[in-house]
């Protein structure tokens, strides 16, 4: 096939390319390189084509989805420090951009991957949480929820196109996916403390530690994400993609330090502290992944233990 990934320089979307390099694609990515990265993808070379540009080019990204058999749209502005400290172009780039992918999609009628976010069901206290649950959003001035707003759009015009123009599109949910390539800059926590560790620094915990979460490996990820593309039964579904094992912070901070033999310490920060105001936190956030297990016979293959020493492995190979 010939596939274009939107955000294919980032953390997921090199991920992507790799898998579909390796089975014989071509690959054609967009990527404006804010949160991606041209080392992400150096070790494919010529073997895929590298565009640097924008989504909400309307005539680059029309042109390149006229040229493509499915679209994986990933890019994304993402990153509570990002929202954060840039709200007015993240919300640009996470509903214009998205605009401009989608619409070229509709105008082709290319098969289309959407990638949204567990930030969708904002903090619902309900868990785990599934496809069809309700949204709790804070008030617009807490800046956090920009981005889940702005997803949520980007999946309702997903839906009305698929709706009204047969387009054949899915949208996945991504929660805490993690693994090689992904950088603790943004605020990514496992990447952040498994850091820290190797290089027997403290482990800086935001909040009091009690905030649990789920992580999923990229590489199971990508595996749902390329066979949910290839099953047509999917299409105008949305699936939640999330690992196995609730955690806290707190104990995944403890959990790295065993598994990396660290003498590294565990510190905390207020939020007040960490963030810039316009933060808010929910207190768990765990997928209920049925709806995908029974679409595509996935799961996850990854334990938290091996999340962990998969990225102490590339932080060591660096």
């Amino acid at each position: 096939m010939r596939v274009f990934i939107t955000g294919g320089a980032g953390f997921i979307g090199s991920h992507l390319c790799d898998a579909l390099v390796a089975r014989g694609d071509s690959v054609t990515i967009v990527d404006n390189l804010s949160t991606g990265s041209r080392t992400n993808i150096a070790h494919l070379g010529a073997k895929i084509e590298t565009i640097i540009g924008d989504i909400r080019d309307v005539a680059l990204i029309e042109k390149t989805v006229a040229e493509a058999d499915v679209v994986l749209h990933m890019a994304a502005a993402l990153g509570v420090s990002t929202i954060l400290e840039s709200p007015i172009e993240s919300i640009s780039t996470n509903f214009t951009g998205s605009e401009v992918v989608l619409m070229a999609a509709a105008k082709f009628n290319k098969r289309i991957i959407i990638a949204s976010t567990s930030e969708i069901y904002g903090k619902n206290p309900k868990q785990p949480l599934s496809e069809t649950d309700d949204r709790i959003i804070g008030t617009p001035q807490k800046l956090r929820w920009t981005y889940s707003d702005a997803k949520a759009l980007e999946e309702a015009l997903a839906h009305a196109l698929f709706l009204e123009k047969k387009l054949p599109v899915t949208t996945i949910r991504l929660f805490n996916t993690v693994g090689p390539r992904q950088t603790g800059r943004y605020g990514m926590v496992v990447p952040r403390f498994v850091s820290a560790a190797l290089e027997g620094k403290p482990i800086e915990i935001f909040g009091d530690g009690t905030q649990a979460r789920v992580f999923c490996h990229v590489a199971d990820a990508v595996n749902a994400i390329l066979a949910l593309v290839a099953d047509d039964k999917t299409i105008g579904e949305v699936y939640n993609i999330g690992g196995v094992g609730e955690v806290s912070i707190k104990e995944l901070a403890e959990r790295v330090i065993a598994r990396t033999n660290s003498q590294s310490t565990i510190t905390y920060t207020a939020y007040e502290s960490a963030y810039p105001a316009g933060y808010e936190d929910m207190q768990r956030r765990v997928p209920d992944t049925t709806k995908i297990r029974g679409a595509i016979t996935w799961s996850p293959a990854y334990s938290l233990d091996g999340i962990i020493d998969s990225v102490a492995d590339y932080f060591k190979s660096k």
